[in-house]
């Protein structure tokens, strides 16, 4: 299909379903106060609608990746859409906060198997070269779009249709995409010779969510238990471990994690992660709950964060091939802090102009430039037969460190708030946005470990980055 003319239509197919993949990570954050209103949720437990999607989808990206390899990448496209549209279906007819919950989870693992399938297929039909290179350009680009309409789409479709819309909307999307895709993509298998580690997927997947549930209830739990959840938590890591040094396929090579550059990458990725989805999740409740804003309403004063991001990383891309990664990243971090900072000093008076619109606009410039330092520490010091799991690794990164995010400032917001009054909730929202700084120590470490460039070996260009967010 390399010369076929159908092809870029096939990328625009590939493109429609990554938008749609990053969207549902953001759309949500602007419906959350009108689904806690609507249904009933345990103390903090709303958090995990956004969570538990993040959580599948990063915990199972790599299996996914595996599958749609092994089994025809055609097929498993389709097969995850299908399992997209029908998830989304009992989204939008949940009837509790625990049946929507699951069904977030069946999204997420949905688009754990969309994502690498359709990035793969991609990357099959474009030779290597120029084209691919454009090809993966105009991918990342539209999933960096989606990831920014979320805060604008959200707020009418909630308003205007209900929050249940803003998953109905999915089911159209996927259909059409289920017919054409077989007229428009070739199907195609990477190496045959490996299998699949169930049992590292299903391990990593339930430590981490193991880890995300002891936080959630750590305000409201006794310490013991608390500390109970976090070791089952550490021995479930521990037992991911054995058995990917055991395993004949195994999820991720633990050979690679002796890359300092990858793991620094890596710890930067997720403290963009963290912060990321925990700032923007505290204050959508801060602006809709505390201060009374209408979705429509909050989704054009929070669209400046993602403009601020998009900007940040154009600017970040080509500041890393002239001063390198490490000043990038740290810089970025430190931009985030700053801009958390900022955010810290709300109050239920605060003007817009006066306060927000500066700290969100120094987050999101820290995070696009930060984020695409991050990315591309990760993948530079990687041999070529390792470039696929390292570049999944360095998505469900993201996706992780955003599920725990959300989790941790959750926590803090919790712990401080006093009341239901908007001042009292709006005392514990800064308590979190202080807490941002904790995800910045994070990416530092991972700063540290990056090594140095040799003065007179300029960054010529950067590795591509797959984007699967």
């Amino acid at each position: 299909m390399q010369n076929d003319p159908k092809r870029w239509f096939a990328l625009a197919l590939l493109c429609v379903t990554g938008f749609m993949i990053i969207l549902d990570a953001s759309i949500v954050l602007v419906a959350i106060p009108s689904i806690e209103r609507e249904l009933s949720f345990s103390t903090g437990g709303v958090q995990w609608v956004p969570s538990g999607y993040a959580l599948m989808f990063g915990g199972l990206l790599l299996l996914g990746g595996r599958i749609s390899d092994l089994l025809g990448r055609r097929r498993v496209f389709i097969a995850g859409l299908l399992l997209f549209a029908a998830s989304s279906l009992l989204c939008g007819f949940a009837w509790s906060g625990d049946a929507l919950v699951l069904a977030r989870g069946l999204q997420g693992i949905a688009a754990a198997v969309l994502a690498p399938s359709a990035l793969s297929i991609v990357m099959n039909t474009f030779p290597d070269g120029a084209e691919r290179n454009k090809a993966l350009g105009i991918w990342g680009a539209t999933s960096g779009v989606g990831g920014t309409a979320g805060s604008l789409i959200g707020g009418p479709v909630t308003d205007g249709l209900g929050w249940q819309w803003i998953f109905f909307i999915n089911v159209p999307v996927c259909l059409l995409v289920v017919v054409l895709a077989p007229v428009l993509l070739q199907d195609s298998r990477g190496p045959g010779r490996r299998g699949f580690d169930v049992a590292g997927a299903v391990t990593v997947t339930a430590a981490l969510i193991v880890l995300v549930y002891a936080v959630i209830e750590a305000p409201t739990s006794s310490a013991g238990r608390t500390t109970l959840l976090a070791l089952l938590s550490a021995a479930l890591f521990a037992v991911f471990v054995l058995i990917e040094q055991r395993s004949n396929a195994p999820l991720v090579p633990l050979r690679i994690f002796r890359s300092r550059a990858l793991v620094g990458g890596n710890l930067i990725t997720i403290a963009f992660g963290l912060g990321a989805f925990g700032l923007n999740f505290i204050y959508t409740q801060y602006a809709q709950l505390a201060l009374g804003y209408s979705a429509v309403r909050y989704g054009l004063v929070s669209a400046v964060l993602a403009a601020a991001a998009v900007a940040g990383s154009i600017i970040g891309q080509n500041l890393v091939t002239r001063i390198g990664i490490r000043p990038v990243a740290a810089t970025g971090l430190l931009l985030t802090g700053a801009g958390a900072t900022v955010m810290s000093q709300l109050t239920v008076d605060s003007g817009y102009f006066e306060l927000a619109f500066w700290g969100l606009t120094l987050f999101g410039a820290g995070l696009g430039a930060g984020t695409v330092a991050g990315a591309i520490a990760a993948l530079s010091d990687v041999a070529g037969d390792d470039a696929g799991v390292a570049s999944g690794l360095q998505n469900a990164s993201f996706q992780i460190g955003g599920a725990v995010g959300i989790a941790v400032l959750s926590a803090v917001a919790v712990a401080n708030t006093t009341g239901s009054s908007p001042a009292a909730l709006t005392s514990g929202y800064r308590m979190a946005f202080a807490a941002c700084w904790a995800f910045v120590a994070v990416g530092l470490v991972g700063t540290a470990l990056l090594l140095k460039r040799p003065a007179k070996e300029p960054v010529d260009a950067a590795p591509e980055v797959s984007t699967a967010r």
